[in-house]
């Protein structure tokens, strides 16, 4: 068996950087001939020049925040696909943003992630992320696939089927979030159910706390994270517990200071900033809104890319909840949607690792009964749960409560 997904994932870091770099300039020619938003992003670069990561800083940032702007002027894609690109799917992630996938093997580079976490040919992988109109399910099966597993596309709820497939498949590994994995967990021990089968699993779409990998440890299942988005793919991934995320092969990362275009020192906390030589969806310097900082040395497992600390915290207000984005535009949807709110904040918790929503309304209650309040809570249920397709519960509190600091999103989940 092979020690490595990629043998170049431990060729020396520096022939990794240089090859990177020498693809830049051709790379840049070819998203401004192709795409329609770098055509007009990066007009004046002279992308010949553009041979070191000093001058790539000059280039303008693209930001996921922007995406829903950018696309709803250029529908569907903003501009950002090539002319010539193989299309088989498109996505939609909360926002709406929009995301393609070419359904050729392993086009998310996932693979590299499932095969670090000890997937092999023959194992048998209940896939758990969602398969509806975001692209997370497809990305799981896609990396799994390309490692030889069988996958049961299982996607995420419906705990009790999920727990016969799981005693009748025997599958050997899950893929999903890790709230989920510990939902099937506390499941399966309340009602007896063996899912022993299950010997390891690679997580995504939240933070990994470290209570919660000891819980799965106990029950003897090996967890590793990957690191990945709708628009990327793959980003970074663990091969050993705590030893921070390897970046990916084939992206240039950078690790910016929020707000700025400048690469933060090593070990400090800035945004994640990818270079992704995709030719279908080429993305030059995309800002995902995602904060970490790069960890130093080298992974013990023998590969020599650069490792990041993984996700702590987002550059924005955006955050993600069960695997899902929301944005602060999403809030403010909710809010139009309710003429006598005056403002709205969206606490993010966390109860037995699961996450959990509430969202309090600053109501004009001028003439309301109780009745007329009660109406009012479950019409705002009923909309926030329509505009970010996730549930919360809202509260309703006299106008002045909520702080004027600008803040529409309050994350207030641990970290790590």
């Amino acid at each position: 068996m092979k020690k490595y997904y990629y043998e170049k994932e431990c060729q020396s870091a520096e022939l990794r950087e240089q090859s990177l770099l020498a693809r830049l300039p051709a790379f840049i020619t070819y998203a401004k001939q192709e795409c329609q938003h770098y055509s007009e992003t990066l007009k004046h670069i002279d992308a010949d020049k553009i041979t070191s990561r000093q001058l790539l800083a000059q280039l303008p940032v693209t930001r996921k925040a922007d995406l829903m702007k950018i696309q709803s002027n250029n529908a569907p894609l903003g501009g950002l696909n090539a002319k010539a690109a193989n299309i088989g799917r498109i996505f939609q992630s909360p926002g709406p943003i929009y995301d393609p996938e070419n359904t050729s093997d392993d086009w998310w580079r996932m693979g590299q992630a499932f095969y670090a976490a000890g997937f092999t040919a023959g194992d048998v992988v209940q896939n758990c992320l969602s398969y509806h109109l975001t692209p997370g399910g497809f990305i799981l099966d896609s990396g799994a696939r390309a490692c030889g597993c069988v996958v049961i596309p299982a996607g995420p709820g419906q705990t009790e089927q999920q727990l016969d497939v799981i005693e009748h498949l025997k599958p050997q590994g899950y893929s999903g979030t890790p709230s989920f994995l510990k939902i099937l967990l506390d499941k399966a021990h309340a009602e007896k159910r063996d899912i022993s089968s299950i010997s390891k699993a690679l997580v995504t779409g939240e933070a990994l706390p470290k209570g919660l990998r000891a819980e799965f440890d106990a029950a003897g299942i090996q967890v590793l994270q990957a690191y990945a988005s709708a628009d990327v793919g793959l980003i970074g991934f663990e091969s050993h517990p705590d030893e921070g995320l390897i970046i990916a092969e084939d992206l240039l990362v950078e690790i910016l200071r929020p707000g700025t275009l400048e690469p933060v020192n090593e070990g400090e906390i800035g945004e994640v900033v990818v270079t992704s030589f995709n030719v279908d969806y080429p993305l030059i310097r995309f800002a995902t809104g995602d904060l970490s900082a790069l960890q130093p040395g080298s992974s013990p497992c023998g590969r020599t890319n650069m490792r990041i600390k993984g996700w702590l915290g987002r550059a924005d207000q955006t955050t993600k909840i069960k695997g899902m984005f929301v944005h602060a535009e999403q809030v403010e949807q909710v809010r139009q949607a309710h003429p006598h709110i005056i403002k709205m904040r969206l606490s993010v918790t966390q109860t037995n690792y699961n996450d959990q929503m509430h969202l309090q309304a600053e109501l004009n209650s001028k003439g309301f009964t109780q009745a007329d309040i009660a109406s009012e809570v479950a019409r705002i249920s009923d909309s926030l749960k329509k505009i970010t397709k996730l549930s919360g519960v809202v509260e309703l509190v006299a106008i002045g409560t909520l702080a004027d600091d600008g803040k529409v999103i309050d994350d207030l989940r641990p970290i790590g």
